[in-house]
């Protein structure tokens, strides 16, 4: 559901108490606009107080205030007479509340900020009928709007009361402000939770507190399907501080585990880890990393199994090329593993759930824990607590459900936390994988085949969640003789998407390939790219959302080339790699510079970084912080991460055997915009796919070694 923009959209206004307005989507506002509840994006009071409600899940990616700083510009008050509170999770009121995809600017860059200027249509018509004026004459700015005719004024407070008794604009009619025009997107601004959060407020899923809640810790089976089959509970329910444990049954959206009541988290996690407890042989038995290696040998040997695209007559091509490149790529599972782990506070009284819940996603939880518990969606409340990081784990509410099931068994409210170890063995994992290339290259060093065995995991002749390639992935349409295809490997583990989905692994594979190809036709690899992609065009469906703009590529892989100085001279072993990638409808280009010693250890100097995310960037510092984030999240990826099976589950436990990026590991990462006339779309992920070919490419100038496969292998590199 999205705040659509046709004839149909309209507006609700209504008075508050007090005098002031309350201006929401469809019946929002009068659902509510009387106790001046969460129901609406903005609310005007007698007293000139401006308060814009953000509606979308905070992650860390700054919505929280850019999303009302959309509103705010368009109702022309100056920011530092806004105040920003949080809603309810609620879509028949506020539409997609939804963290993922980088799809926040892109489907409400427009809707709100017409909420905005509806919202000013009222109040400039409001004055024009008081003082018998046409409203064309006034003008508004700082919640005031004034008469310059006649020197006469009013704020906005004074006419919320006459503004909630007209009928509300449409939506498509307001007239919008031109970009010469703002004052406040565009300009520099910090996040309205920034100083809550230097102070240590609650504001996160793991601060929630309710009274008298208890703290749950739920342990479960690593090992996919497998049940409780037996277990001590007299023993852990022995432990000081522990008031409860108890089995509980598998469900469709929960697996099923042993759930511990305890008076503090540290009591709880304590039981946890004391359980002697035995599990039933579950569905994912079968799983090591062993056994896929095994099972990938022979998919290769048997090749593909699985059409997903083919043009042209590759086979035919490749036998005619004056020149074949083969190479094999290979990157593991991966897991979110964001600073605060898994956590909700659930309360189930009366027939009614309420859940403190740090989701990207609220809508699938309420639906999973109504089905859970049988009870009604509409009665399922959910506040959206602020996230300590999601990268898409949290588009999966399994721990929204743990916790609703665990509370109406204790008959008491509780705050679930999950420990490190949980958040990694029961991840919803980003898929590993493998592909095998073949590609042939003319005379002239132009590529005229691509072959791409590309080997990936599911169930029967179905990829798993996050673990297909489409026609549509590059370079499909771009050459022609193109041939994907797939062998599909078991897998009954969870996965999920995690930033970047897909592409965060593709983009590594296609990149280095293409560089591969580069080298192989004695080219530069900035140059061979700009002769890949061609001149400016569309390249697929330009009714669709995956459609490929090469001029714009290009704009962002000239703009970092031009600012890391391409070409210019490097001290030995120390090179320049440069990728780009389209993601999520962001075009950009990174190239990075990276020094490689003796023993192979590789020291990344500095990340270049150009991007096109269309015509306005909101919130300059929150957009710089997301590219350099992103770019970050993916360096330490690429060097330290990757999860692997035995008998069943997963091997690593925390971040000993799972690190992140250290901070004396983070390079400086210079962000460049290329501003175009397209569309403005979201940040949070497409600056992700092109850091690790970026940095492999990097190494391949330094060393001649290529690094194919993720994590990167430094020790290949010792001299």
């Amino acid at each position: 559901m999205t705040m659509a923009l046709d004839r149909r959209s309209f507006l609700s206004v209504s008075a508050l108490a007090g005098g002031g307005f309350c201006l929401g989507w469809g019946g929002a506002a009068a659902a509510a606009a009387s106790d001046g509840q969460l129901n609406a994006w903005v609310k005007i009071g007698a007293d000139n107080s401006i308060t814009i409600f953000a509606s979308n899940p905070e992650i860390g990616q700054g919505v929280r205030t850019s999303m009302p700083m959309l509103v705010a510009e368009e109702l022309d008050v100056d920011w530092a007479q806004v105040q920003v509170a949080p809603t309810l999770a609620n879509a028949k009121i506020y539409g997609r509340q939804v963290a993922g995809g980088s799809m926040a600017t892109t489907l409400q860059y427009e809707p709100l900020r017409r909420v905005g200027a509806a919202a000013r249509a009222l109040l400039v018509e409001a004055a024009a009928r008081q003082w018998g004026v046409p409203a064309a004459s006034l003008t508004t700015g700082s919640a005031m709007v004034r008469h310059p005719a006649t020197g006469r004024s009013a704020s906005y407070g004074s006419l919320a009361a006459a503004a909630a008794a007209l009928p509300a604009p449409d939506l498509a009619s307001v007239p919008l402000k031109s970009p010469a025009q703002f004052r406040i997107i565009g300009q520099r601004t910090p996040g309205v939770d920034n100083r809550a959060i230097a102070t240590g407020q609650p504001l996160f899923g793991i601060d929630a507190v309710v009274p008298g809640m208890k703290h749950a810790a739920y342990h479960k089976s690593g090992v996919a399907g497998a049940a409780v089959a037996s277990a001590d509970l007299a023993a852990v329910k022995a432990m000081a501080g522990v008031r409860d444990a108890f089995v509980v049954p598998p469900g469709p959206d929960h697996a099923g585990g042993i759930a511990i009541i305890a008076d503090t988290t540290w009591a709880a996690q304590r039981a946890r880890s004391a359980i002697k407890a035995s599990w039933s042989a579950g569905a994912g038995s079968f799983q090591s990393s062993d056994a896929w290696a095994r099972l990938k040998a022979e998919a290769v040997a048997k090749g593909p199994t699985k059409p997903i695209a083919a043009t042209g007559d590759v086979a035919a091509a490749l036998a005619g090329a004056a020149r074949r490149v083969r190479a094999e790529y290979a990157y593991p599972f991966l897991a979110h593993v964001p600073l605060e782990p898994m956590n909700c506070t659930a309360r189930v009284a009366g027939g009614k759930v309420e859940l403190w819940a740090p989701t990207q996603n609220p809508e699938p939880g309420r639906k999973a824990v109504a089905k859970a518990l049988g009870v009604a969606e509409d009665d399922v409340i959910i506040h959206m607590m602020r996230c300590g990081g999601g990268f898409g784990r949290r588009l999966m509410n399994d721990y929204m459900v743990e916790a609703a099931v665990i509370a109406r068994a204790a008959g008491t409210p509780v705050k679930l936390t999950w420990s490190r170890e949980d958040d990694i063995a029961h991840d919803w994992l980003r898929p590993g994988g493998w592909q095998r290339l073949e590609a042939g290259l003319d005379a002239q060093g132009r590529v005229t085949a691509w072959d791409n065995h590309f080997i990936s995991y599911g169930k029967g002749d179905e990829f798993a969640r996050a673990a297909e390639m489409t026609p549509d992935d590059f370079p499909g349409g771009f050459l022609p003789n193109y041939r994907l295809a797939a062998s599909i490997l078991p897998l009954e583990h969870n996965t999920g998407w995690l930033r970047a989905p897909e592409n965060n692994a593709f983009g590594f594979v296609t990149q280095g390939f293409i560089d591969e190809l580069a080298h192989a036709a004695g080219a530069d690899p900035v140059q061979f790219r700009r002769d890949f992609l061609g001149p400016s065009r569309i390249i697929g469906d330009p009714a669709k959302r995956g459609h490929y703009h090469t001029g714009r590529m290009r704009g962002v892989l000239d703009k970092a080339a031009q600012m890391a100085g391409w070409g210019r001279k490097l001290p030995p072993r120390t090179g320049l790699g440069v990728a780009f990638h389209f993601s999520h409808l962001g075009y950009f280009a990174n190239v990075i510079e990276a020094q490689v010693a003796i023993d192979g250890s590789v020291k990344v100097v500095k990340i270049w970084v150009a991007g096109d995310v269309g015509r306005q960037i909101v919130n300059p510092s929150a957009a710089e912080a997301q590219v350099q984030g992103s770019v970050l999240d993916a360096l330490g990826a690429c060097q330290h991460q990757a999860i692997s099976f035995a008998e069943g589950a997963i091997e690593q436990r925390n971040f000993g055997d799972y690190p992140l990026l250290r901070m004396d590991e983070a390079p400086p990462v210079e962000v460049a915009f290329v501003i175009t006339d397209f569309p403005v779309t979201g940040l949070g992920e497409p600056a992700y796919p092109a850091v690790a070919p970026a940095l492999a490419n990097a190494i391949f100038q330094a060393t001649g070694v290529r690094l194919r496969q993720l994590p990167l292998d430094t020790s290949l590199l010792r001299a």
